[in-house]
């Protein structure tokens, strides 16, 4: 069974290249807090200018959502930011591995210092200093489970990310579906697709959310609004499905092996 990827220990330090945060930006974030908030309970705090807004979980921070201004011209999505102990040393690695910094590196206030990318293949992804964002990974239903980069070419885009974060690459478990490894833990995957990646979306980082019943979560996101991207079924990360939500950001659902419901407060 392949292992998946997950999250140091909550308490430990990141990990260079561990997903540490996640922000959606979407053109309708009001509506988003109430999709979110009924499919995983999240909460939501709004910051000194109202955007962006907060969403926790028990009292842990998950993720970030932000309005899109109405000329941007981009769509809804999600963007996971990876662990950098030093931001501006991986601006330039991702600069000499053939990627573009479209952002910073700049200083963010509590968020530490952060910065936007995109790899060879387009996918965009943020990276930051660590110690600004709580591990979310492996905490339970309604956290992030894992974290998937959706790519033509998976084998040509893993050199790339092992030179900016020092990754450790598995071998295949797949045809063109790699595991990239740090601090001795699986941390994120990359799925090639040929041709079956979407022409109008291109490559793409998703997000995993953890779920105590993928079939009914995946019914409650249709229900309000969302759609069915790829059905639920049975991986060796466990019961998984794809979805978007009403305004188009992809994510995936996920009941973990062996994972325990968590009940809502």
């Amino acid at each position: 069974m392949t292992e998946a990827p997950e999250s140091a220990d909550p308490r430990a330090p990141h990990a260079p290249g561990t997903p540490c945060w996640v922000s959606l930006m979407t053109r309708a974030a009001d509506a988003a807090e109430d999709f979110y908030g009924a499919v995983f309970g999240w909460e939501f705090r709004a910051g000194p200018l109202g955007r962006p807004v907060r969403a926790s979980l028990h009292g842990q921070e998950v993720a970030v959502i932000n309005q899109l201004p109405p000329d941007a011209g981009l769509s809804a999505a999600w963007t996971p930011y990876l662990a950098s102990d030093d931001v501006d040393l991986t601006a330039e690695r991702v600069r000499l591995s053939g990627g573009t910094v479209a952002v910073g590196p700049l200083d963010a206030g509590d968020n530490g210092r952060v910065a936007i990318a995109a790899d060879p293949s387009g996918a965009v992804f943020g990276f930051c200093t660590a110690w600004a964002h709580p591990a979310k990974a492996g905490g339970g239903p309604g956290l992030p489970a894992w974290t998937e980069l959706r790519t033509a070419s998976a084998v040509r885009v893993t050199t790339f990310y092992t030179r900016v974060f020092g990754y450790e690459a598995q071998p295949p478990s797949a045809p063109d579906h790699i595991t990239l490894r740090s601090g001795g833990r699986p941390v994120v995957a990359l799925r090639g697709m040929g041709q079956a990646l979407p022409r109008s979306l291109g490559a793409h980082w998703m997000p995993h959310f953890e779920v105590t019943d993928t079939d009914a979560s995946v019914r409650q996101v249709l229900d309000l609004g969302g759609r069915l991207l790829e059905p639920a079924h049975d991986s060796p990360y466990g019961r998984v499905a794809t979805v978007a939500d009403p305004h188009g950001a992809r994510l995936g659902v996920v009941r973990r092996p062996g994972a325990l419901p968590r009940p809502r407060r």
